[in-house]
């Protein structure tokens, strides 16, 4: 009996042995298929914490602009992640320019203040007859670019089968205006004249404002002449020096000044022998190029304290603001206003079709304007 027993105990050590060696087994087996990623079920969580604290966030760099974060990243890291203040760059700007400074959340900001500048309206007919047309309208507007800007270039022209005009206008990146019209004149100076009257009408119906100017194809400027310009309120004149081909000597025409004050004019006699200088009581033929005016005058008469208007009056524009320019001599500006004593502003005069001599030989003309 008592082996008997011991046998049976030692069968059901071995069973016991056997089932706790297939459950660990089991559990083992299976355990090696969990993911990995994850903690456990069988972990603790006290040392999953202790883990945890261990961890060490990487260093940032503060002053690098942060990159794009991946999509696997801690969104808890993404919104601890400092994000770099942007810090004012100073203008440069001149010192009249600036404004008062300005504090915003503890930082000084200058404001700039741009200057405003006043349209310039520039009025240029053309004549088909004239065979150095091409010539002398791409020289003005390699000059009219280099004007600062608000400029506006109208350019007339007779209808004609040559597209010239308009290639040479698209290529100078200037702000034009090309008007075409279909008379036919035989007179070349009435031509001009219509001509101006087609860009007077065109800036009234358009109600364009700004100061408006003619400037003819064979005008030479100073640049500083266009800053000047724009300084004139309602009527502006000043000198200008005539260069005929074929000649050396110089005409001055234009006003006389006190300080901007209009107070004569430059007169050529009739034979261009000599000039004259007459006093203010005195009514000039004005040169179209030698005077300027502010463009509302052709419809807002009522504004500069007149009755009426082109409309009211005829049809010819130029005619008007010629009439009005020298009834209101008191309202003109002579400019510059050191006493008009500066040329700006050069015409060469070539008969239109007519080709000068040595017109090759330019240097004796340009040495004349030096000399000036």
């Amino acid at each position: 009996m008592g082996s008997a027993e011991r046998t049976k105990k030692k069968v059901q050590l071995w069973k016991k042995a056997v089932v706790h060696f297939s459950l660990c087994f089991v559990m083992g087996f299976f355990t090696g298929f969990a993911p990995t990623g994850k903690d456990s079920i069988f972990s603790s969580p006290a040392v999953a914490t202790h883990n945890k604290s261990h961890i060490s966030q990487p260093p940032v760099n503060r002053s690098v602009t942060p990159a794009v974060h991946s999509s696997n990243v801690n969104r808890s890291l993404r919104a601890e992640t400092p994000v770099p203040v942007p810090v004012p760059v100073p203008v440069l700007a001149k010192s009249n320019e600036l404004e008062s400074p300005k504090q915003v959340d503890g930082t000084v900001v200058h404001e700039v203040k741009l200057p405003s500048r006043r349209l310039v309206i520039v009025v240029t007919p053309t004549s088909t007859k004239d065979q150095f047309q091409g010539v002398f309208l791409r020289r003005l507007g390699n000059t009219i670019r280099l004007v600062p800007q608000p400029l506006l270039w109208i350019v007339v022209e007779g209808q004609s089968d040559s597209n010239e005009v308009s290639e040479i206008l698209r290529k100078t990146g200037i702000m034009y205006r090309h008007l075409v019209f279909k008379e036919n004149f035989t007179d070349p100076e009435a031509e001009l004249n219509h001509q101006r009257n087609v860009a007077l009408k065109h800036i009234e119906q358009h109600k364009l404002s700004g100061i408006v100017h003619f400037a003819g194809l064979s005008n030479v400027y100073d640049l500083d002449f266009f800053k000047e310009l724009r300084q004139i309120e309602v009527f502006g004149t000043w000198p200008m020096a005539l260069l005929s081909a074929n000649e050396r000597r110089v005409v001055i025409e234009g006003p006389v000044c006190d300080s901007s004050q209009v107070i004569g004019w430059h007169l050529r006699k009739m034979n261009n022998q000599t000039d004259a200088e007459t006093d203010a009581d005195t009514k000039p033929p004005i040169h179209i190029s030698s005077f300027a005016f502010n463009s509302s005058i052709l419809w807002d008469p009522e504004r500069w304290g007149r009755l009426t208007s082109v409309q009211g009056t005829s049809q010819n524009s130029l005619k008007f603001v010629k009439q009005i320019v020298m009834e209101d001599e008191g309202k003109l500006k002579g400019i510059p206003p050191e006493e008009c004593s500066k040329i700006m502003l050069w015409r060469l005069h070539f008969p239109i079709g007519v080709v000068p001599r040595n017109l090759v030989k330019t240097s004796s003309l340009f040495d004349v304007i030096t000399q000036l």
